[in-house]
Parts: C-alpha cells; sequence; structure tokens
C-alpha cells in the first residue's frame, strides 16, 4: 500500500518540488495560473489530455504539442520547439514511492525534455502511477503504461495485442526504446511534480 505523503517527502528529498492537488481540475487551475506568457512545450500525454490543459494554457502562452499542431505541420518541427521551450510539461510512466521517476519512450523526445533544455519541467501524475518502490514502479513502466500506450496507437506488437505485459519484444512498431530513470532532480533546470489524487492516464 502505497503512501502519498512518505511519496511527497521522498521525491523533496531528492530535489523535487512537489505539490499535491484531490482533483485534476484543481490541479489544471495551479499550472494556468503558473504558467504565463512562457513557450510550453508537452510531451505526449493521456493525462494532460485528459486534463484540458492544453485549452487552459494555450490562451496565454504559445504551445508546442504533437497533438494540436496545426496540418500539415512536420512533427519533428513540433518536437524540436517542444524541447527548446520555456517549460515543458509531461507525466511519467511510474513514481516509485521511494522518489524515483520512471519514463519509457519511443522516439525520445519526450525522455530527453526532462533531462535538459528547460527552464522548468512539471511532473503532472494522477496517484494511479505510484508504485511502492523502484523495481515495482519500473514494472508498472514496462507492463501497465507501455502495453496501454502501443494499444492506444495502434501498433503491432504482443503487449499491444494481449493487452497484458511486456514482451521484450522485437517488433519494428516497439515503442519501449528508451528508458529514463531520475534519481534526483537534475541540476540545469527546476522540477516539479505535480500529484492529483485522482486515476490519470496510463
Amino acid at each position: 500500500m502505497v503512501n502519498i505523503e512518505t511519496t511527497m517527502k521522498n521525491l523533496q528529498n531528492r530535489g523535487f518540488i512537489v505539490s499535491y492537488f484531490d482533483t485534476a481540475e484543481a490541479a489544471k487551475t495551479y499550472l494556468d495560473e503558473s504558467i504565463d506568457n512562457q513557450t510550453v512545450g508537452v510531451g505526449g500525454s493521456v493525462t494532460l489530455h485528459d486534463m484540458g490543459i492544453y485549452d487552459a494554457l494555450s490562451t496565454h502562452n504559445t504551445m508546442h504539442w504533437q497533438w494540436y499542431a496545426a496540418p500539415g505541420t512536420p512533427i519533428v518541427e513540433t518536437h524540436t520547439k517542444a524541447a527548446t521551450a520555456d517549460i515543458y510539461l509531461t507525466s511519467v510512466n511510474g513514481i516509485a514511492q521511494t522518489g524515483e521517476l520512471i519514463n519509457i519512450d519511443g522516439t525520445g523526445n519526450r525522455v530527453a525534455s526532462t533531462l535538459y533544455g528547460h527552464k522548468k519541467v512539471y511532473f503532472v501524475a494522477g496517484i494511479n502511477k505510484i508504485a511502492e518502490d523502484y523495481d515495482a514502479a519500473l514494472w508498472r513502466a514496462r507492463n501497465i503504461a507501455s502495453p496501454k500506450n502501443a494499444q492506444r496507437l495502434s501498433r503491432k506488437t504482443p503487449c499491444a495485442i494481449k493487452g497484458d505485459k511486456c514482451y521484450d519484444c522485437k517488433s519494428p512498431d516497439r515503442i519501449c526504446r528508451g528508458l529514463v530513470v531520475l534519481w534526483e532532480a537534475m541540476g540545469s533546470m527546476e522540477m516539479e511534480v505535480v500529484l492529483i489524487g485522482e486515476e490519470l492516464g496510463f
């Protein structure tokens, strides 16, 4: 059984700023008030999409998010602009109660932006992303988040077809190509974990 207060304390001990909100709506309001007149990059995130964060922030910020790019815009152009934005928003595939953040990526744009290049990175996640320890968080990222994302993307992988676990496949459609673990907040930019007391995303 994970404990939110323990998770928050351990994240703080690892250098992350931590905020908690009972609802996604409250978290959206917080982000909307905190991010103003900035360039904002967003990684592919069901959590942020379902929160309606684009509609909120795009009225007073310049947004770079591949899911909302103008028709005909090359995806690499959006990724490049997002990678150099002032602020970057993403979620995580797993949060260890011990304080580590885990993300798995296929293209690399999302995990790259959690390592360097911005004034601040926000990790926005529901409590369903929290696991007991590092091993459990990694297991969650591989066996829960990744199969669901592969299904969402209509990939022809064993995990997408069966929807039950990672098969460590060699499929050209594989989306699990890179793993980034943040043991601590990176020293080059501010990092904030926004935890939400609801189940959101994968």
